[in-house]
């Protein structure tokens, strides 16, 4: 059984991994069917999802970042209705302590900060004040110009020791580690081998003493072993969360929750041993 603990309650799963379903309050998402609003939220809660991604700033290769003001715009009124309607999970992508904010008293019950708190400084300290719970990706640069410098000595240890380091960052700032989730950030500044060998090894990322999340759906990775467009990836993201899963992962981050929780049933069933 996996668990997660938020501010005000613990939450399991009899699932190999909890189903984290995307919804991008976004104009310019790359997966066009993952930008909505409350309707995309409760269908993907109907659809068995654990937890709900809410972002207002697309984070996607070439992506411009937004004002926190346009973030809390787009994302407050969502978490809003949503909670007229489920108490899911409600994980915010954002990297600014003032959408956290907004968002936390909309509702929402966790960080997914791609910027790992490097950010904004006033982040970390809310995080610990309010003891939400807290993913940590590892990014090089920016979404701007990220896949400029895909080039890595050793991308486990690199990885590995960047999110050690924000581990140890996040700790100063009073977050308690029964609350930090890590990200190796599949796609965020990697080309393809190292992608393909952070999947492999992600359960060992920190020595394997933090929940793992990953984000692999529809990614160009995906592309790039299969040679399809991002229109037909879901088998491909199939295959790679349940490896990813197999490797260690905690959550899984899609866009397609239906066939996530069907392939985590099968899973569960035939061939997964905690």
């Amino acid at each position: 059984m996996k668990s997660l603990s938020l501010a005000d309650r613990k939450v399991t799963t009899d699932r190999p991994a909890f189903v984290m379903g995307i919804v991008n309050a976004t104009p310019d998402s790359f997966w066009k069917k993952s930008r909505g609003a409350v309707d995309l939220a409760l269908r993907l809660i109907d659809e068995g999802a654990d937890i709900i991604d809410l972002g207002g700033e697309s984070t996607r290769p070439g992506s411009d970042y937004v004002d926190a003001e346009e973030e809390i715009r787009r994302i407050v009124p969502v978490i809003q209705q949503i909670r007229r309607h489920s108490n899911i999970v409600v994980s915010i992508d954002t990297r600014k302590k003032d959408v956290m904010q907004a968002a936390v008293e909309a509702g929402a019950d966790m960080l997914n900060d791609v910027s790992a708190l490097e950010d904004d400084a006033d982040l970390g300290p809310y995080v610990a004040r309010t003891g939400i719970s807290l993913v940590l990706m590892h990014k090089r640069g920016l979404p701007s110009d990220m896949q400029n410098n895909t080039s890595y000595r050793d991308v486990f240890a690199e990885v590995n020791a960047y999110l050690t380091e924000r581990i140890a960052y996040a700790r100063q700032c009073g977050i308690g580690e029964n609350r930090i989730i890590l990200d190796p950030g599949i796609g965020f500044g990697k080309d393809r081998q190292a992608n393909v060998e952070l999947i492999r090894r992600c359960g060992s990322l920190c020595g394997g003493a933090y929940p793992v999340l990953m984000a692999l759906s529809r990614k160009t990775v995906i592309g790039e072993i299969t040679g399809r467009s991002v229109e037909d990836r879901l088998c491909g993201t199939i295959a790679a969360n349940i490896l990813s899963v197999l490797h260690g992962a905690s959550i899984v981050r899609v866009h397609d929750v239906k066939e996530t929780v069907d392939a985590m049933a099968v899973l569960s069933e035939i061939g997964y041993n905690e």
